[in-house]
């Protein structure tokens, strides 16, 4: 048996890190509500009872999961293929500036579903544009793609800020908003539909965008792992020069992964401006677009752990509000501290526990190979008493078995008796007498000459 303890698994990398990074996070927080004197545990019960508790908790949860999974899938494009996208910010920004023009030049004459498909193309061609010029400026020009991403995010918000002060905002409003969108223009409430079915449940901004955030994670999965684009993406993002002398050209990939990126950020303003707002509106983005770099480090990066982790952070939002309520003492500015910390051990702290974590696992199968090698196959107990008769069973039966015959001995003709060496010495001196002293010995034979050499050519050869 191989005593060399098995490398830690997939699953536990996926899931197991997580959550002992998220266990970290609590201990530490729990530490700062310790510290002024109230309950760590019954702040996390207020937490949790504000998240889940009931149908209103958990709309907003849902809701607040929605943007993290967009702008999470964002990163998590990026991240494989090389790239760092961190102006999720400012493409939600413009995704949600194209959805709102939209809105505002065809609500009136679009009904519901031609208008919303057309703010969901919107939407991701607004955001995917964005994304293009730090793409573009990455691989044709060098840039790094983090500081113009940064650049692009302080100018889309800039952007807004003109276009709503000067262009959209209602004439004598003082109000920097755009007017109102028609019904046909809003995205439907979930509430709304269930309360169609006859299921009641409370007034929450969780709209059917939440749907289309988890079809965006299958396809996303469906594109990484099961598609040509996402194998040569990925490639890519791993070992460029090798991708490069495959045929892959790393430029292509890096706009390519940059647009996709961009395009699923802008959904997050489709799910602000059409799904709850239904005007255009400042800060509508409020920092959702940071956030998903956490939830798709915490996510490792694949859909099915982004959804996860998004689900997480949402419940972080809005079990922070019910217990900013519940406990006074614990302000908003704590509640922010103890998601910065989730995010801290979450994305820049990801990796610091793994040591531990994989010296634990090797401990654990260290002694389990330990075991398995001392266990002895015991004997039944049932099986025991009858034990002795089957023994004396076996032994008569191979005590009236007839023996075998034994081989007959085979006849052997005995070797002559070699002669003594004193006979041997007398012969040698007697044929030496016979032949005198001045005896010369017998000539040798003569020797037989040898004719011409035979030539091996043919006849006619030179």
């Amino acid at each position: 048996m191989n005593a060399t303890p098995a490398p830690m698994p997939r699953w536990l990398e996926i899931f197991g890190l997580p959550l002992v990074n998220l266990l970290m996070a609590m201990i530490v927080s729990g530490l700062i509500v310790l510290a002024i004197g109230e309950n760590p545990f019954a702040a996390i019960g207020a937490m949790a009872a504000g998240a889940f508790g009931d149908l209103y908790g958990i709309g907003y949860t849902l809701y607040y999961a929605t943007n993290f999974i967009f702008t999470g899938l964002a990163v998590a494009i990026a991240f494989h293929a090389g790239l760092f996208n961190i102006g999720g910010e400012g493409q939600a920004y413009i995704g949600g500036l194209g959805a709102g023009l939209m809105a505002l030049l065809f609500d009136h004459s679009l009904t519901m579903w031609p208008m919303l498909a057309l703010g969901l193309v919107a939407s991701a061609v607004f955001g995917a544009a964005w994304a293009f010029v730090p793409a573009y400026l990455q691989a044709k020009r060098g840039s790094h793609i983090v500081i113009t991403t940064i650049m692009f995010n302080f100018l889309a918000a800039a952007l807004m800020v003109y276009l709503l002060v000067n262009v959209f905002r209602v004439p004598g409003s003082m109000e920097v908003v755009s007017r109102d969108f028609e019904a046909s223009a809003g995205v439907p409430y979930v509430h709304a539909l269930l309360t169609a079915i006859g299921i009641e449940m409370p007034q929450t901004p969780l709209n059917l965008a939440f749907l289309w955030a988890l079809i965006c994670c299958g396809l996303v999965w469906v594109y990484l792992w099961r598609s040509r684009g996402g194998y040569e993406l990925r490639t890519a993002g791993l070992a460029p020069k090798a991708a490069q002398y495959a045929g892959i050209s790393p430029n292509r990939v890096t706009i390519e992964a940059m647009l996709i990126s961009g395009a699923l950020a802008g959904f997050l303003g489709f799910n602000e401006i059409m799904g709850n707002h239904r005007q255009i509106v400042l800060d509508f983005v409020a920092g959702a677009g940071f956030t998903g770099i956490a939830v798709a480090l915490m996510g490792r990066n694949h859909p099915f752990g982004i959804i996860l982790a998004s689900v997480l952070f949402g419940a972080l939002f809005q079990g922070g509000s019910e217990v900013a309520f519940e406990i006074p003492t614990i302000t908003r500015d704590m509640i922010v501290v103890m998601q910065g910390l989730v995010i801290l051990f979450s994305g820049a702290l990801a990796y610091v526990n793994r040591p531990l974590l994989e010296k634990l696992w090797k401990l654990y199968q260290a002694r389990k190979n330990a075991k398995a090698a001392a266990v002895v196959a015991p004997v039944s107990p049932a099986a025991a008493p009858d034990a002795p008769v089957a023994l004396a069973e076996e032994t008569a039966t191979l005590a009236a078995t007839p023996a075998a015959p034994e081989p007959e001995a085979l006849e052997t003709t005995p070797m002559p008796k070699p002669a003594p060496v004193e006979e041997v010495l007398e012969v040698v001196e007697a044929e030496i007498v016979t032949m005198g002293p001045g005896a010369e010995p017998p000539p040798a034979a003569p020797r037989r000459k040898r004719g011409p050499k035979k030539s091996k050519r043919k006849p006619g050869e030179v």
